[in-house]
């Protein structure tokens, strides 16, 4: 090998190493990019009888400075943000919508109650009344006007899974036609298309960002991708489709799923995670329908509550009183992939608001039995007997399901997922608002003794037929049996002692006891003190007219326990959701501040590896040039030796 054969290798090698500097230069700024070195290595060398005399250098490689852990943990770092900053703008969307005064349900709570107050104290006005039902339509405009809100932003948060979506699948088949070029171009492992590379890498990235990913080398220097728990997404070269579609329960909420030969096969949310999609789906499960079934709860609470303690009154007309606000009915999904031949019809009415939950429920038919299972904790309950003869109530909600099964027939309630939005006021006539209590009672002033009998009351056992009272009751005190006559001929009594119950058929004389509650066609009162032989106590019908003892009760209902099994009012209730929503938006903050620091440092460490630093590559920018006029100058020396060996031939 002569002196300018290797001159001009050097000079190639030196060539080689300024252009991959000034690519690394130029690069510097783009996202995703690695730097790039020049490996070296020796040219065989020539054996001479004097030894083996060396014949230059040449560049063995091109090489990516690429350290495929710490891109790992970049990726890792970086769906984690992204899925964290997406939950936070959506989550404060709910917060900054409970924060404003003018639109929280608390002070239209405490306007209606204060308007029932109003009524109570002159039942007969009609003002008070009609600004009572006045109230009422505001409250319901205002738990209206908030599940609004809630369902545009369950809208919006629709859009944005279908954007992400086609986001996926747009970066997905980018990066299968990058796996396809790269993979043509990797014939020789040494001569390997970097730039390429990091195109991909930086597809990746941004893939990563909607949804986490997993990735793992294939062939020929191709990239495979899933997602979830191995849910595939780009093969070599093929792109998965992913697409949306609404849910087949619920036409108002998307759902994600392979498009495969024109048939949809949906995903569970729970394998997409991380990244916005992962975000979005998180927020929409844990943060917007908790919030929406907890504004439900109360709207569903208190419509309930409030009708059942409405119906047990009597209005100006005499009448007992019926529904104050509409009654809730659960939203109820049918899985559109059930049997055409099943005529199933699942109809589900709160009826008992203590036990009240925030759950949806999966009913399922089995060829035998339909089973109801509370998503919350998997608990089931078998509906028994079927065809059922009444509704069965289930946490205190009752089921009624009719018609014939076609087979294995799926149905999704939801009892508090629309409440708030179907909350609205049944009553349109002031005259009909029910304060006045449909019993009254008396003690003649005949009577010689002490007694004295409460004002009377009564429950839900009033209501049952041939329990109102068309007449007087006039019990009649036995001194010395010490009992009480007088009874309706077809009415058991029940006497309730220090918290003990004991029931007398109808027709016996019933033993009198100072302060104990009589209890009789679900009319309840004590009577108290010393009656005399004979002395009598009158239980009569209501008129209705300059009464609001039902009123009061009515107005009670707000301080009352009612909600989460008698242990929450209904503003309590309210401020469980607000609090939730607070508490949530705080978390996630304080999550994406601290995923901001991770993805720095993340970014951080693998730039130390594999970035650009200018004052690095300004450094090999000297070494090459220095390197290139050496080589050069060999070239030079080796000419005029060339020159000298001819000059001596003349």
């Amino acid at each position: 090998m002569s002196l300018l054969s290797i001159g001009k290798s050097g000079l190639l090698a030196a060539q080689a190493g300024l252009a991959t500097t000034g690519h690394n230069i130029t690069n510097a700024n783009v996202t995703g990019y690695n730097r790039q070195v020049v490996v070296q290595g020796t040219t065989p060398p020539l054996q001479t009888g004097d030894g083996f005399i060396g014949t230059g250098t040449e560049v063995a490689q091109i090489k990516r400075v690429y350290d495929d852990f710490l891109n790992r943990q970049l990726l890792g770092a970086q769906t984690n943000q992204a899925s964290l900053e997406t939950y936070s703008n959506q989550i404060n969307q709910i917060d900054n919508l409970l924060a404003d005064t003018t639109v929280g349900l608390s002070p239209a709570l405490q306007d209606f109650f204060k308007s029932v107050q109003t009524a109570d104290a002159n039942p007969q006005s009609t003002a008070t009344r009609q600004a009572m039902l006045s109230s009422a339509q505001s409250l319901a405009s205002r738990f209206n006007g908030i599940a609004g809100r809630l369902k545009e932003m369950q809208q919006g948060v629709n859009s944005g899974i279908t954007a992400s979506v086609n986001e996926v699948n747009s970066f997905a088949r980018r990066i299968a036609d990058l796996n396809n070029t790269i993979a043509g171009l990797s014939v020789d492992p040494s001569a390997l298309p970097n730039d390429l590379m990091d195109q991909r890498d930086a597809l990746i990235a941004e893939l990563n960002k909607q949804v986490a990913l997993t990735v793992r080398p294939g062939e020929n220097n191709m990239l495979n991708i899933s997602f979830g728990t191995g849910q595939p997404l780009v093969i070599g070269n093929r792109a998965q489709e992913l697409a949306t579609q609404n849910s087949p329960f619920d036409p108002e909420r998307i759902v994600v799923g392979y498009q495969t030969q024109g048939k949809f096969s949906p995903l569970p949310d729970s394998v997409i995670t991380g990244g916005q999609l992962g975000g979005l789906i998180d927020f929409r499960n844990s943060g917007l329908d908790v919030a929406n079934a907890n504004l439900g709860k109360v709207a569903a609470g208190l419509a309930d509550a409030f009708n059942d303690q409405h119906k047990l009154g009597v209005d100006l007309n005499g009448q007992m009183g019926g529904n104050f606000f509409k009654d809730i009915h659960a939203y109820v999904g049918y899985d559109n992939r059930n049997s055409p031949s099943s005529t199933v019809k699942v109809d589900a009415t709160i009826v008992d608001a203590s036990a009240l939950t925030t759950s949806d429920y999966d009913i399922n038919y089995n060829g035998t039995d339909f089973i109801v299972t509370r998503a919350s904790d998997g608990a089931t309950t078998t509906i028994n007997p079927y065809p059922q003869t009444q509704p069965q109530v289930i946490d205190g909600v009752a089921f009624s399901i009719t018609g014939a099964a076609g087979g294995p027939d799926h149905f999704l309630v939801r009892p508090t997922y629309n409440a708030a939005q179907d909350f609205g006021v049944e009553l349109q006539d002031k005259n009909k608002i029910a304060l006045a209590a449909p019993i009254s009672t008396s003690v003649p002033n005949t009577n010689t003794g002490t007694g004295k009998i409460s004002a009377g009351a009564v429950n839900a056992n009033y209501l049952l037929p041939g329990n109102q009272l068309a007449a007087p009751v006039t019990l009649t005190y036995n001194k010395a049996a010490n009992t009480f006559t007088g009874f309706p001929a077809t009415a058991a009594v029940d006497v309730t002692v220090n918290g003990t119950t004991t029931t007398y058929p109808a027709g016996t004389p019933v033993p009198y006891t100072d302060g104990a509650t009589m209890t009789f066609q679900g009319i309840e009162f004590s009577i108290t003190g010393n009656p005399a032989n004979n002395d009598t106590f009158t239980v009569s019908p209501g008129s209705g007219v300059g009464d609001a003892r039902n009123g009061t009760l009515l107005a009670g209902l707000q301080s009352k326990n009612i909600l989460d099994g008698g242990h929450a009012t209904f503003q309590a209730g309210y401020a469980q959701m607000v609090n939730f929503v607070g508490n949530k938006a705080r978390e996630v903050q304080i999550a994406s501040t601290a995923a901001d620091t991770t993805v720095q440092q993340a970014q951080a460490a693998r730039d130390s590896v594999s970035g650009v630093n200018l004052d690095e590559e300004a450094s090999n920018l000297l070494r090459y040039q220095q390197a290139y006029q050496a080589a050069g100058k060999i070239m030079q020396v080796a000419n005029t030796l060339f020159d000298t060996l001819l000059s001596l031939n003349q």
